[in-house]
C-alpha cells in the first residue's frame, strides 16, 4: 500500500509509521507543520504528489477544555476538514481512515459497552465535533474507516511531544507528589502501537464503515493509575476521588467503554489494556526515558 499519513509526529501517527513500514508499505508522513488538514490546497497538493491508496488522518483538535470556550477550531478540524478529506479520497479512489472518540457517548448510561449502532450522545463540544466528522465521512466517502478509540497513550508522548496520562502520573509519582485520580469514570486505556496494528489489519479486510477499536477490558482512571505504579515499581501517594471533587467546565462520560464485537466479526483483535501497559513501559525505557527513572516489574 502507498499511504499518506496526516499527523505523523503524534503518538498514534508515530506508531502508524512504524507498523505500516514494518509491513512493507510505502508511507509518506506529514506533520502539522508540513500539511495543514484545514487547507484544501495543501491537501490537494499532497494527494497529487503521493497518489496514495490510503489516507490516514490522525489530525484532531482535542484540547477538550479549550473546545468549550473556543468551539470554531474544533468544528473546523474535526468536522469541515474531514469532509474535504472525504471528498478528496472519493475523487482519488483512495481509502480514508479517520479517528474518532469514545466522547461521542456520555449522554445516557447503557449498562454495557457501546456498539457502533448506539445513538451518539456527546456531553461536550469536543465529542459533538467528532460526531459531526463521523457523519460527514459517511456522507461524502465511499471507502472509509471511521475508528472510535479511547484513552490513547504512546511512546511519542513520553519524549516531549505533548505527553500522555501515563507520563503525567509517572512524573508526579517520581516527584513524590500526592496524586488524586477519579474512580467514577470508566474507560479502556489504549496503547497506540496496538491501535496502529489493528488499523492496518482492519484496512486489509476491506470491510468499510464505522468501528470501535480500543484495548479489550475496562477500568477506572484510578485503577489504571494504580496499575501503572504497580508495573513501574513505584510507591506513589495515590488516592481515589470522585469527579465532582474536580472543578471543570467540561462534562466527561462516566462510562465510555466501547464494544469490539463488530471488530471481532471481521477477524481483527486487539490486546487487553493490562497486556498493553507493560509493553509500553518497556518501550519507553528503551527509547526515551532514563532506565534509572522507572523499572518494570
Amino acid at each position: 500500500m502507498k499511504v499518506l499519513l496526516i499527523g505523523a509526529n503524534g503518538q498514534l501517527g508515530s506508531d502508524l509509521v512504524k507498523v505500516f513500514r514494518a509491513a512493507g508499505d510505502t508511507v509518506e508522513p506529514f506533520t502539522h507543520a508540513q500539511l495543514d488538514v484545514c487547507s484544501e490546497a495543501q491537501i490537494a497538493k499532497a494527494m497529487s504528489e503521493v497518489k496514495p491508496d490510503v489516507i490516514l488522518n490522525t489530525a484532531a483538535f482535542h484540547r477538550v477544555d479549550e473546545c468549550e470556550t473556543n468551539s470554531a477550531p474544533a468544528f473546523q478540524v474535526n468536522g469541515t476538514a474531514v469532509m474535504h478529506l472525504a471528498k478528496t479520497a472519493k475523487a482519488a479512489g483512495a481509502t480514508l481512515v479517520h479517528y474518532s472518540t469514545d466522547y461521542v457517548f456520555g449522554g445516557y448510561e447503557k449498562g454495557s459497552p457501546y456498539d457502533e449502532t448506539d445513538l451518539p450522545a456527546p456531553v461536550n463540544v469536543y465529542g459533538t465535533s467528532k460526531v459531526v466528522g463521523e457523519h460527514l465521512i459517511a456522507a461524502y466517502a465511499d471507502r472509509y474507516f471511521a475508528i472510535r478509540t479511547c484513552g490513547l497513550y504512546g511512546v511519542a508522548g513520553s519524549s516531549g511531544k505533548g505527553g500522555n496520562f501515563v507520563e503525567t502520573m509517572l512524573k508526579k509519582a517520581m516527584a513524590g507528589d500526592p496524586i488524586r485520580v477519579v474512580d467514577d469514570q470508566i474507560l479502556t486505556p489504549t496503547y497506540t502501537a496496538d491501535l496502529a496494528q489493528a488499523t492496518r489489519n482492519l484496512i486489509l479486510t476491506g470491510r468499510y464503515g464505522l468501528y470501535h477499536v480500543s484495548s479489550e477490558g475496562q477500568c477506572s482512571w484510578y485503577e489504571f493509575t494504580r496499575y501503572i505504579f504497580e508495573r513501574a515499581g513505584l510507591d506513589a501517594k495515590l488516592s481515589p476521588v470522585k469527579s465532582a471533587e474536580f472543578a471543570s467546565p467540561v462534562r466527561r462520560p462516566a462510562n465510555s467503554v466501547l464494544s469490539k464485537a463488530k471488530l471481532h466479526s471481521v477477524g481483527v483483535s486487539i490486546p487487553t489494556w493490562k497486556d498493553a501497559l507493560p509493553r509500553y513501559l518497556e518501550e519507553r525505557i528503551s527509547k526515551n526515558a532514563p532506565v534509572s527513572a522507572v523499572g518494570v516489574s
